[in-house]
């Protein structure tokens, strides 16, 4: 192979080389920055919970809810054949407000009526219970950081106390429409937490 050859055989196959490159972008420092795997699991290991509630909050519960919240009916049928262990779920009632209870200022309550059933929900400010965390699918085993897992509760219960309007005695005997996460433990309700409130025109 002549030296002519040669030289057209190593331009092609630098040319090649730099068409199978894929251009990556550097940071500030100068260094690769790697686009993330979208199969990768989520990490939350570098997060707050308050961080972690703020992230997911749209995706994780409003979403969530409004795809897959039950109704009455659908409610009523979990309520009468109880799973084993406790399981939380996302609701969506639009009923009379039973009652007001503003007693404690600091975990103010009130109770629809589903189905026969009085269900007291929270508004806060503050709220108790995993609900909310349980309904949006979180698991023990998606943190390396438990401390986060047990603390997610408490700053989503604060994120929905954020976004609730402030609920008086005039609320009392008002027709409105809930979202919610509420614990069914033996077909009970139990910490019921309002995530969306309005009421309704009369």
């Amino acid at each position: 192979m002549s030296l002519t050859q040669w030289g057209a055989a190593l331009l092609g196959c630098t040319t090649l080389l730099l068409t199978a490159c894929t251009v990556v972008d550097l940071d500030e420092n100068g260094k690769p920055v790697i686009p993330a795997d979208p199969n990768a699991k989520a990490s939350f290991d570098n997060l707050t919970p308050q961080q972690i509630a703020q992230q997911t909050w749209q995706p994780r519960v409003l979403d969530a809810a409004n795809q897959h919240a039950l109704d009455a009916t659908a409610l009523s049928a979990r309520m009468a054949t109880p799973t084993a262990a406790p399981e939380s779920v996302f609701v969506r009632l639009t009923s009379r407000i039973e009652k007001v209870d503003i007693s404690n200022t600091r975990e103010k309550s009130f109770v629809m009526n589903v189905n026969g059933h009085p269900i007291e929900i929270q508004t806060g400010p503050v709220m108790r219970g995993n609900a909310i965390r349980d309904a949006a699918g979180f698991k023990f085993e998606d943190f390396t950081n438990q401390v986060q897992f047990a603390q997610l509760s408490r700053a989503y219960n604060r994120e929905a106390v954020n976004a609730l309007p402030p609920v008086d005695e005039s609320w009392s005997g008002k027709t409105a429409t809930v979202t919610l996460a509420v614990t069914l433990n033996g077909g009970k309700p139990e910490n019921a937490a309002a995530l969306a409130l309005k009421q309704e025109a009369p």
